[in-house]
């Protein structure tokens, strides 16, 4: 898209920006400086701008292809910012790819994917969270998290960091300005206030990097994650939760030999199910493959539950400090053995009571009681699944869509921040401080694309379907 001496491409590309299949309406989208010149040649007609014209399309032979609307858009004020046409025609398979045939065999090329959004982000009318939003609301699972995709592509998401940059770059200002002048004489430990903003904006870092993260989450989904011994009833969990018979159950130990995956929803947000092998010494080569992909799968979760037959002899858990997330411990097959639903108290005193709980130190981790054959006690773990993501009611709250990568660069300038902060307060150094405050000034900025990488921007706009 960016030339070799660091202009735009000004190739015309074309592509398809419906899905592929028969339907009622298909789009084939053109932008460049020769959009209109093809449209033209295509319908032999001159449509005037934003105004949707019934036309015949016709291929470089001069056969007709098919017949539909014709509808162009003038540069600046379209998606990519380029002259735009648009041929809306019937959604057939075969009749589309000779439409965009014609658009090649006219001088377009076919757009790589995400090109007209790369093109629209390069000519100023998306900043990069909106275009990666774009992809989001295409991509959105449950009806929460396209609303919220909505809002970062109408600027939300952006708004937000731009005004906590706006106060770093406040902040940097106040600072060298009284580097520049210090016959003002500010002292800047006694005076307080560049103290003081700086925990004021770390509050706010925080605030924002915890919108970001359930974002994110709600966004692409949760990884959840079912471990746990042979025979717990990890499999019965996975059916009861998907309200499915996804897994084969069966009394037989090592029933589940891979990973077994199903997408559910919970109060608006999406959660990947992974059941996985039961993790044991393998008593062949196959279950100890699954076993190396039941840990690939812990290693990779947002959180993991661990189920534990509450009905055997002996209780078999898992070390809770080897996990790097959220653990649930469920106590499952209490229609067996007799134990009430529900959560089990974290209480030290109450504890004591319970032999069970005393062993496997509750406080570590919440624990539910649960029957996944009856169903009893399960809407306690699905609410618990919630709150452990730290979501909640996060889910009609969280008022924008994000993305790892964001969540990564708030982290990071936040981390610099810190780093700042503790600096200044040793050494009152306020050239290092003004330093610091830059570097914070130009992570913040990736999020939105003011500062980055080629690199960065063609991995995004890689992962777009192509005529987006």
């Amino acid at each position: 898209m960016i030339t070799t001496d660091g202009g735009l491409d000004l190739d015309t590309i074309a592509a398809i920006a419906t899905p592929s299949g028969r339907g009622g309406v298909s789009i084939v989208r053109i932008s460049g400086p020769q959009a209109w010149s093809i449209a033209q040649q295509i319908t032999g007609t001159s449509p005037q701008p934003r105004v949707p014209t019934v036309s015949q399309f016709k291929d470089a032979a001069g056969a007709i292809v098919d017949e539909g609307i014709a509808l162009l858009f003038r540069g600046p004020a379209s998606f990519t910012g380029e002259d735009v046409a648009e041929l809306h025609g019937h959604g057939g398979i075969v009749v589309t790819q000779l439409l965009l045939a014609a658009c090649l065999d006219r001088g377009a090329r076919l757009a790589r994917p995400g090109e007209f959004s790369e093109r629209a982000f390069l000519n100023n009318k998306l900043d990069l969270t909106q275009a990666e939003s774009l992809a989001d609301l295409i991509d959105a699972r449950t009806e929460q998290a396209a609303r919220q995709a909505s809002a970062s592509l109408r600027g939300v998401f952006s708004a937000t960091v731009n005004t906590l940059n706006e106060k770093v770059i406040a902040l940097r200002v106040y600072v060298e300005a009284a580097i520049d002048f210090p016959e003002e004489d500010i002292d800047f430990l006694t005076e307080g206030k560049v103290s003081e903003s700086l925990d004021s904006l770390k509050a706010e870092f925080t605030g924002v990097i915890e919108q970001a993260r359930q974002g994110a989450i709600m966004g692409r989904g949760a990884r959840v994650v079912l471990t746990g011994a042979p025979n717990a009833g990890k499999s019965s969990l996975l059916n009861c939760l998907a309200q499915n018979a996804v897994a084969i159950v069966t009394d037989v130990p090592g029933t589940t030999r891979d990973v077994i995956r199903q997408s559910i929803t919970l109060g608006g947000v999406a959660i990947d199910l992974s059941d996985t092998a039961g993790i044991r010494d393998a008593v062949d080569a196959i279950e100890q493959e699954g076993i190396n992909r039941a840990k690939t799968e812990l290693d990779s979760a947002d959180m993991v539950i661990e189920v534990i037959d509450d009905s055997a002899a002996v209780h078999v858990a898992q070390p809770i400090e080897e996990q790097r997330c959220p653990v649930i411990r469920v106590f499952n097959k209490i229609d067996l053995s007799g134990r009430p639903a529900g959560r089990l108290s974290s209480d030290p005193v109450e504890a004591e009571s319970d032999q069970l709980a005393a062993e496997l130190s509750l406080a570590d981790a919440t624990t539910i009681a649960l029957s996944a054959s009856t169903g009893e006690g399960v809407p306690a773990l699905e609410h618990a699944i919630l709150e452990n993501l730290g979501i909640g009611d996060a889910a009609s709250t969280t008022p924008f869509s994000a993305r790892e990568r964001h969540v990564t660069c708030l982290q990071h300038a936040s981390a610099l921040l810190d780093g700042a902060t503790t600096r200044f307060l040793e050494s009152g150094a306020g050239e290092l401080l003004a330093e610091d405050l830059r570097d914070v000034h130009h992570t913040l900025s990736e999020i939105t694309g003011e500062f980055g990488a080629d690199a960065l921007l063609g991995e995004i706009f890689s992962s777009f379907c192509i005529g987006k």
